[in-house]
């Protein structure tokens, strides 16, 4: 039950990608993100109430807050403007980097992370074919990668000192908090927000679904060894191109396919080796959301 429960969560966090890439047809990125954290912060504030939780407030778990949301903002922002330029299959193989991109923040060095930065390095170069000019959607989403690997390293340290569900409820309250003035930056007109089936259903899958599978990682992560939870998380790109395909008609070329394997193999590479002695972190979506 429990592996089936991760293979579920995976599933969901693939679908974020193609719902979110969707939805931005409608409505603006920065409108987006309010709604999606929105929609999340309640959950959040309703899994307190319905679980009779406590809200810590010291001011070092404010602080740890403060700084993580930081990244956590920055990661999202970049993520879902680079999708208004690149596709969602591009987009997950490429936030998923951030699984290299830890232990080189951390400096943890040693022979694997130098053979998985190698390798995520040419599946990268193969899936986005780079030229003079660019994809800005995938050097967007590459910043994001960095981004979300910058507010995991802080979790690492974080989640040991201070009350962890605390923790995840502030950030979820400073993201909503952070968002709310873009909404006058953006203007968007007010049919962005209507309530269509496209707008409901991306937000049901990036707000709601995927607040709750980040909940069932909590619970999972307890029972299943870290290993196995890597495992599973890194086929989260596979599940995001496959849906991709399937709703958006995306596609990828030859050269696409070798570098997202490449990518996932490098990942992979990463998920084997979690456990005490591992320079790698555990795949999975760490961050809120």
């Amino acid at each position: 039950m429990p592996r089936l429960a991760l293979l579920l969560t995976t599933f969901i966090w693939g679908a974020t990608f193609p719902a979110t890439k969707a939805v931005l047809e409608q409505i603006p990125p920065l409108s987006f993100l309010f709604l999606r954290f929105f929609l999340g912060a309640l959950l959040v504030g309703g899994g307190f109430l319905l679980w009779r939780l406590r809200l810590h407030r010291e001011p070092a778990l404010l602080k740890a807050s403060t700084i993580a949301t930081c990244w956590l903002f920055l990661g999202y922002l970049l993520q879902t403007i680079g999708l208004n330029y690149t596709t969602a299959s591009n987009s997950a193989f490429i936030t998923a980097l951030y699984v290299i991109i830890v232990p080189i923040i951390l400096r943890r060095f040693d022979r694997r992370v130098w053979l998985a930065t190698g390798i995520a390095t040419v599946g990268l170069w193969l899936l986005v074919k780079p030229s003079g000019s660019g994809n800005l959607g995938d050097v967007l989403t590459l910043g994001c990668a960095a981004a979300f690997a910058a507010h995991i390293a802080c979790l690492e340290r974080f989640t040991r000192e201070v009350d962890a569900p605390s923790l995840f409820a502030w950030q979820m309250i400073a993201m909503v908090g952070l968002l709310l003035p873009t909404l006058l930056v953006e203007q968007a007109p007010a049919q962005a927000f209507a309530p269509t089936a496209l707008l409901l259903v991306g937000l049901g899958v990036t707000g709601g679904l995927a607040t709750g599978a980040f909940a069932i990682q909590i619970w999972v992560q307890r029972i299943v060894p870290a290993q196995q939870v890597a495992l599973i998380f890194s086929s989260e790109p596979a599940y995001a191109a496959g849906l991709s395909w399937y709703f958006l008609g995306e596609t990828l070329d030859t050269q696409g396919w070798i570098g997202g394997g490449l990518i996932l193999l490098a990942v992979l590479l990463g998920a084997v080796g979690n456990g005490p002695q591992s320079s790698l972190p555990p795949v999975g979506k760490v961050q809120p959301a």
